[in-house]
């Protein structure tokens, strides 16, 4: 320790505070600082304290800063620019959508989520961060719908009709629906990441297949995990075939096997993964007999991953709402094909997902399906023309309705003849071909429209004729299908300053400020898609070890 002490002071200093400029200390610690606060949730600010990060400030020449440091005159500032920034992009905007987030919980199990987050979509594809609401909880539909209509009117002003609709997790048939009834111009959307998850929850419940399987597999794991000889080889052997031990993962005692959807996959994919181990467990003759049992459990476990990567490919594409139908036919297909391979009967599958269909459907999606230049067909003289032909009758009086609720009275007459003209007549070929075209995504790999703007642009442009039409499928079109998008470790600042008013304010302001920076970084991939490109690696030894499990 003397020694030490004596170096220390024979050697000199690696840097001092004088060997930085006040011009390049102001300019490194608003780099510091704006890093800290875009990152909200993901680095804790008191982390800004820690020993060593305050050793890093002193041996480059930077002045110490303090958790204090970051919540005080430094975050107003930031605060009041993001929010001037934010307020000029909604003025300039002619419309928005206000999407609202968090009122469904992610667990039967781990509690209620109690922050909802609102956010508004602009009619250029911008999505802009609104606020968090701290609902302590479940609350009533009718509270509910008070939160949702004073965010609209916060936003509005006296302007109300810019807002042309909500889209929510939950709360469509109260709520959603009674402002629809009290203010019809707008449209009121539920989430089709939600719509689509609950598929699984009604696969649960409705399909005998699998119900039967979970009550099998829960009996399989029950009787591993607790008979001791039996979990001792299983240990044992899963240890020799996949190198980690461990047992069976069920759901807890506490979970509603019908509800909690994610805890009874993941029990399905361990037994599933295990097969071998459980081979080798069971030596005698009484494992083939099972035969039937791995048939289903595959099944099963191939229509949970089916429906789950639709919902994560929505989650991730974001899809507006003349999308939804398109989506709707094509999980239909997938279903039939799934039914097919597995040998199950269509008639019960189709019977549980025509019931959430009709729970989900709104209007809206006909009329955005028919009036999105996107999806003009082409017919045998060559012309592009909307796909009334996809539609049932039901569906075609829906886009009446609609268009004619979203007009005057005086107009309704004009923008159904308008209809009329663009049923019979379409886009002219060049630019319908023009709207339609897709590119290569470098990030995904997926084939993506290459100009998501052009279906607004050719309403407000070439398609001028229809005064009346254009006016309800400019406002339409945009609508998101979708509510979620704000990354949840944001959530972490409220979780920490939950009974604090002054730490609450505190939090909105740095998540205020961080989604805004998200927005300015708009064409980058986010963190988390970094991660996954990062330890991408690491996910394909992982592979390797499931695809070494035994076919079943």
């Amino acid at each position: 320790m003397l020694e030490d002490s004596v170096k220390k002071l024979k050697s000199p200093k690696s840097s001092s505070f004088s060997s930085l400029s006040k011009e390049q200390i102001d300019s490194a610690l608003e780099l510091l600082t704006s890093w800290f606060y875009e990152v909200c949730g993901s680095v804790s600010v008191s982390s800004i304290e820690h020993p060593k990060f305050r050793a890093f400030l002193h041996q480059v020449g930077l002045p110490l800063l303090s958790g204090k440091d970051l919540c005080g005159p430094r975050l107003d500032d930031k605060f009041l620019k993001a929010k001037a920034e934010t307020e000029a992009r909604i003025k300039d905007a002619m419309f928005f959508q206000v999407a609202c987030n968090g009122w469904k919980t992610k667990s039967c199990c781990n509690g209620e989520e109690n922050y909802v987050k609102f956010s508004l979509n602009l009619p250029n594809g911008t999505t802009l961060y609104q606020k968090t609401f701290l609902n302590g909880g479940s609350v009533s539909p009718k509270y509910a719908e008070e939160i949702m209509w004073e965010a609209v009117q916060e936003t509005c002003g006296s302007g109300l009709q810019r807002c042309t609709g909500i889209v929510a997790d939950r709360y469509k048939a109260k709520a959603l629906r009674n402002l629809e009834i009290q203010y019809p111009w707008m449209v009121n959307l539920s989430c089709q990441v939600q719509e689509f998850a609950s598929l699984i929850k009604d696969f649960a419940k409705d399909l005998q297949l699998f119900r039967s399987v979970t009550e099998n597999c829960l009996k399989v794991a029950i009787f591993v995990n607790n008979q001791s000889q039996v979990r001792s080889r299983f240990q044992k052997y899963r240890m020799q075939e996949l190198d980690y031990s461990g047992l069976l993962r069920v759901p807890s005692s506490k979970c509603d096997c019908q509800k909690d959807s994610v805890a009874v996959s993941v029990m399905l994919e361990d037994i599933l993964t295990c097969a071998r181990v459980l081979q080798m467990v069971f030596l005698d003759e009484s494992y083939k007999a099972f035969e039937r049992f791995w048939n289903e459990l595959e099944a099963v476990y191939s229509l949970v991953k089916l429906v789950r990567g639709m919902v994560q490919e929505i989650e991730a594409e974001k899809p507006l709402v003349g999308q939804c139908l398109p989506l709707w036919e094509e999980v239909k297909v997938k279903l039939r094909d799934w039914c097919a391979r597995f040998d199950v009967t269509y008639g019960q599958v189709e019977k549980i997902v025509e019931k959430r269909f009709k729970k989900s459907y709104h209007p809206a999606w006909s009329a955005a399906f028919i009036l999105d230049p996107v999806y003009l067909r082409k017919d045998a003289s060559g012309k592009y023309l909307p796909p009334f032909k996809c539609l049932t009758h039901e569906q075609e009086k829906d886009v009446d309705m609609v268009i004619t609720r979203l007009v005057s009275r005086e107009e309704a007459h004009v923008a159904l003849m308008e209809l009329m003209k663009w049923r019979s007549e379409g886009l002219d070929p060049l630019y319908a071909q023009a709207v339609q075209v897709k590119q290569r995504d470098p990030l995904t790999g997926k084939m993506r429209l290459a100009n998501p703007q052009s279906s607004r642009l050719v309403w407000e442009t070439c398609l001028s004729e229809h005064k009346t039409l254009r006016k309800v499928a400019v406002r339409l079109i945009f609508l998101h299908a979708t509510s979620c998008g704000l990354n949840w470790s944001c959530m972490k600042l409220f979780s920490v300053n939950g009974n604090s008013k002054i730490g609450i304010e505190q939090a909105q302001k740095m998540m205020f400020i961080a989604a805004h920076a998200k927005h300015e970084k708009w064409d980058l991939p986010d963190e988390e898609e970094k991660d996954r490109e990062l330890f991408r690696c690491e996910d394909d030894m992982l592979n390797g070890v499931f695809d070494d499990a035994p076919s079943v």
